[in-house]
């Protein structure tokens, strides 16, 4: 049985992403990701699509629930 993925919507911040997962870009390459990474929401990293951290210093604000 394949290991559970689980992408959690952080408050204020990132997409955590943990599992076995394949990050594509538009092209088909394939970026190098662990078996844990964040990915920005926020638009403001200088290493998209990952986190750097950015959304704090930009004042980023979502809470997103399921609903």
């Amino acid at each position: 049985m394949s290991e559970e993925i689980v992408i959690k919507v952080n408050d204020n911040g990132s997409l955590r992403v943990k599992g076995p997962v394949i990050l594509e870009d538009a092209e088909g390459n394939r970026f190098t990701v662990k078996e844990s990474f964040s990915l920005c929401r926020c638009g403001h990293s200088q290493n998209k699509p990952f986190c750097d951290g950015s959304h704090r210093s930009a004042g980023f604000s979502d809470c997103a629930r399921a609903k």
